[in-house]
């Protein structure tokens, strides 16, 4: 069976606010115009996957790459995966700064007999591979500069991390700030399935810390047989509950839709552990699967010649390219 090619991106979940809702929208239909074009041209969706990240680690409107927050200390920690759902083979990365495109660092990493880098031994591979490295401070933006001070300020007054809010009879605790990664997955007309992801992390972070973006399972997951999924934010709780793989064992045992998989884990999650966050999936036959529990999302998707777009909740616009 031949199924039409879709590159589907997303550029972040959280409490985006309304003057970044533009550019954001801006950015995720770029970088499916990118993948898209990058797959047709490679026939390639690992190539598709990386190229629309790379297109939003350069875009300041993104917390990934040039656009990454800062940790408490005030520097730049990225981390990176992809995956192929042909082989299950991963490359992943974390505790990487200076460099502009961490997802093609992690790439690089599939070459080697391991799955994860992290730290002096992923500079030492960006070194070896040739991957230019930026002098200390360069992708620090005046936007991840005042988001620290906003959150010290919010330290020393004592605020907490989450504001209460209500969902129907129960409570949930609402995110402050964007939590911010962006991701890709892709799917060619012989169902070959990629998925990236690429973040800076959480604001205020302490220095050393991992999220749930490089780990396979939690933050990217691919599977010819299943789909691919790529997640996006609150890290510590999507990382505990494992997000990518729920939705795709949704899929593979419960025979849920790509969208009713995606759905119904975030919200799942959300319950349980109170942190929120967003997914993207593509599902062995081509289907679409797109949610939040964070306020916003931004996302993209180009199938054929129509691109879908969206940011708000329930929100799915659509326009000819």
């Amino acid at each position: 069976m031949s199924l039409e090619p879709i590159v589907l991106v997303h550029g972040g979940a959280g409490d985006i606010p309304r003057e970044r809702v533009e550019g954001k929208l801006e950015g995720v239909r770029l970088a499916a115009t990118i993948g898209y074009r990058k797959l047709q041209e490679t026939g390639n969706v690992l190539d598709a996957v990386e190229e629309a990240v790379r297109s939003m680690e350069l875009d300041p409107y993104f917390n990934a790459g040039y656009g990454s927050v800062l940790t408490s200390d005030g520097n730049v920690e990225m981390e990176a995966s992809i995956m192929n759902g042909a082989t299950l083979r991963a490359g992943c990365v974390s505790l990487v700064n200076d460099i502009y495109h961490p997802i093609s660092l992690a790439r690089k990493v599939m070459k080697t007999p391991h799955n994860f880098l992290a730290g002096d031994g992923a500079m030492r591979l960006a070194e070896q591979e040739g991957i230019q490295k930026l002098e200390p401070g360069q992708l620090v933006t005046d936007y991840a500069r005042i988001a620290l001070e906003e959150w010290r300020e919010g330290q020393l007054r004592g605020e907490m991390e989450y504001a209460r809010t209500e969902i129907g009879a129960k409570n949930k605790y609402k995110d402050k700030g964007e939590f911010g990664t962006v991701g890709a997955v892709a799917i060619d007309i012989e169902g070959n399935i990629a998925v990236a992801t690429s973040t800076g992390g959480i604001t205020g972070k302490l220095p050393g810390r991992v999220g749930d973006t490089p780990l396979v399972g939690a933050g990217t997951y691919a599977d010819n047989r299943v789909g691919g999924v790529s997640t996006t934010g609150h890290g510590e709780t999507i990382m505990r509950y494992s997000l990518a793989h729920e939705i795709l064992k949704r899929i593979e045992f419960l025979g849920q839709s790509a969208q009713e998989a995606t759905k119904n884990s975030c919200r799942s999650m959300t319950e349980r552990l109170i942190g929120t966050a967003g997914a993207i999936t593509i599902d062995f036959e081509g289907r679409v699967g797109i949610s939040f529990t964070s306020e916003r999302m931004a996302w993209a998707y180009l199938k054929g010649n129509t691109m879908h777009y969206g940011i708000e909740q329930d929100q799915h616009l659509t326009q000819r390219v």
